[in-house]
């Protein structure tokens, strides 16, 4: 069972997928599509699915987003907790207590699509990959792939799906 929590709008950490050994009937489920498939009929998609700790402090971590790019509201997040602990406790897949917080994307925003980098164009990325880490701004996006300019003037280009990426900096308006 899960102990709802409405919002906690905090950063976190990007994890996918995230698999369980469910508790009801031993059956493995991958909690970021269960999130998903709650969450996309209500316009929203999810950012980032962590849990985290252990026994009686686990805590599911989600970071949601509206798919109109509209910003996040506190009602937005309390509609989706409530769907998503509804669904959480029908499935049961997380054994033992757990504490489940719905968030906003935060300053730390995940950028997963392409749509998500065209979106914050010009803005500062922390970028992380196999080959090390950067800072650098999102200058162009095209056909997934996704070219960052770094303080020294310096133009990497990346492959989706073969690093993670946060905001650095926060838009002046909504974006």
């Amino acid at each position: 069972m899960h102990r709802g929590v409405p919002w906690c709008i905090q950063g976190g950490c990007f994890t996918h997928p995230l698999f369980l050994k469910g508790a009801k009937n031993g059956a493995v489920m991958d909690l970021w599509e269960l999130v998903e498939n709650v969450v996309r009929p209500l316009g929203f998609e999810p950012l980032e699915v962590n849990l985290h700790g252990a026994g009686k402090t686990q805590v599911l971590t989600v970071k949601l987003d509206r798919l109109d790019e509209k910003p996040v509201s506190v009602a937005d997040l309390e509609r989706a907790n409530r769907v998503i602990g509804l669904e959480l406790d029908r499935l049961d897949p997380i054994r033992g207590s757990y504490r489940l917080e719905v968030e906003s994307p935060g300053p730390k925003r995940p950028l997963l699509t392409a749509r998500h980098f065209e979106r914050f164009a010009g803005l500062k990325v922390k970028v992380r990959s196999e080959e090390g880490g950067f800072t650098g701004r999102v200058v162009g996006v095209t056909g997934g792939r996704v070219t960052f300019e770094t303080a020294g003037g310096e133009r990497k280009t990346l492959e989706l799906g073969e690093f993670k990426a946060n905001l650095a900096e926060w838009p002046a308006e909504h974006r």
